[in-house]
């Protein structure tokens, strides 16, 4: 009985990993995409302008990723409790 309670904890754990991967991604996600279409749009109305957005958006675009790579984080650090 044992062996299969060790099962579940780890079946659980490895769920557990893996929602926060995916919930930890889809902000994420979405904000690259909410940033890419701004910079596109901005690039289409302000042409001149170009390097100075491009530069914006490659900084906003590293800051809004830093939050998926804490979600991979936490998630191996799940995983790891499992041993």
């Amino acid at each position: 009985m044992d062996a299969n309670i060790v099962d579940y904890t780890k079946a659980i754990v490895l769920v557990a990993a893996g929602l926060a991967m995916a919930i930890g991604t889809v902000g994420p996600a979405l904000g690259l995409g909410m940033i890419g279409r701004s910079a596109c749009e901005n690039v289409g109305k302000y042409p001149e302008s170009n390097s100075k957005i491009r530069m914006m958006m490659i900084i906003s675009l590293g800051m809004v990723e830093a939050c998926a790579v804490y979600a991979f984080i936490i998630s191996l650090m799940i995983l790891k409790t499992v041993g």
